[in-house]
């Protein structure tokens, strides 16, 4: 789309916008109209991208596209990244810092959608959701048993949160209508609370974003220190958590279970995960109410458009 438009003696019409793949709209058709703006296709990066981050101004992409050192060397007109997530893994910051490439991020929009798809986790998990549905479906039922399927309640059970930023504090405020108690640690917390945080929680759920710190951070020998049959959920960013050294402590029994909905290798899963009954798995469903992935996308386009128009932008990260 190009329209004639100036802001602040800016001529718009002369600056690209390479939004990676479709978005909710109206986000790119009305906060973006006046710049050239050209959609890519969801299976077609990193192609995509070289061919079209040579003449771009802006590139806003989601959290599936990898915008690397390689690909901004082919981009000396690029000013922002407008990253349609909150976390920003998926950029390379310190090669965008050295070119003076503006990233930001969507923080605060996709909060209580994130913590709601956590506990729809939890609750999967505790409850055995997973097989008691696939035990409708096969037709097998033949009624009530008071040995069936026997799930753990959560009253009085202790909720740890790796991660107290806005996701982990959603998701902690909910757990006090579950009459659960909460301990906390961040990632930058010393080992004792690290190591609290293993050895109290019955439930621990990962909110903290994917750094050189915490890629890892759950591996065999942590989740060894875990309580027996406590539950792990994850809807942060899934190389934090071993994937191989989990599906190990599900299948000896060690852990009760997992609820996952992002991945180590992402969107590949480790195939040890797959049969486990105990395991719930979603395909990076955090954020997607049709109201939350708008707002994304929305202040994403917002933020591209801010940086081109040279104004400072409300949610930068580098």
């Amino acid at each position: 789309m190009r329209a004639d438009r100036t802001f602040g003696g800016v001529n718009l019409e002369v600056m690209k916008v390479f939004v990676t793949q479709p978005v909710p709209e109206p986000s790119t058709s009305d906060l973006l109209s006046g710049f050239e703006v050209v959609v890519g296709r969801p299976d077609a990066w990193p192609e995509e991208g070289r061919r079209h981050l040579p003449d771009s101004d802006a590139l806003v992409p989601t959290p599936r596209e990898r915008v690397t050192e390689e690909l901004l060397e082919l981009a000396p007109r690029l000013k922002v990244v407008a990253n349609c997530a909150v976390g920003t893994d998926n950029v390379d910051l310190e090669a965008c810092r050295r070119r003076g490439i503006v990233v930001t991020n969507t923080p605060g929009v996709l909060t209580e959608a994130t913590a709601d798809l956590t506990w729809l986790l939890i609750l999967a998990v505790a409850r055995r959701f997973r097989e008691g549905d696939a035990l409708i479906r096969s037709g097998t039922w033949d009624g009530w048993k008071p040995m069936e399927l026997m799930g753990a309640s959560l009253g009085g059970k202790t909720l740890g949160v790796f991660g107290p930023g806005r996701i982990g504090t959603a998701v902690a405020r909910r757990a006090e209508a579950f009459g659960m108690r909460v301990v906390v640690c961040d990632a930058a917390d010393g080992l004792g609370a690290f190591e609290r945080l293993l050895a109290e929680s019955d439930v621990l759920t990962i909110h903290a974003p994917l750094t050189p710190e915490t890629r890892g951070r759950f591996g065999a020998a942590e989740l060894g220190r875990m309580r027996r049959g406590a539950i792990l959920v994850n809807t942060a960013r899934g190389p934090i958590v071993d994937e191989e050294a989990l599906a190990a402590a599900l299948a000896s029994g060690h852990l009760g279970g997992a609820g996952l909905d992002v991945y180590e290798e992402e969107p590949a899963v480790h195939p040890g995960l797959l049969p486990l009954p105990n395991v719930v798995l979603l395909p990076h469903l955090g954020s997607a109410t049709r109201e939350t992935r708008l707002a994304m996308a929305r202040t994403a386009c917002a933020e591209a458009a801010r940086v081109l128009c040279g104004e400072e932008p409300r949610h930068r990260v580098a």
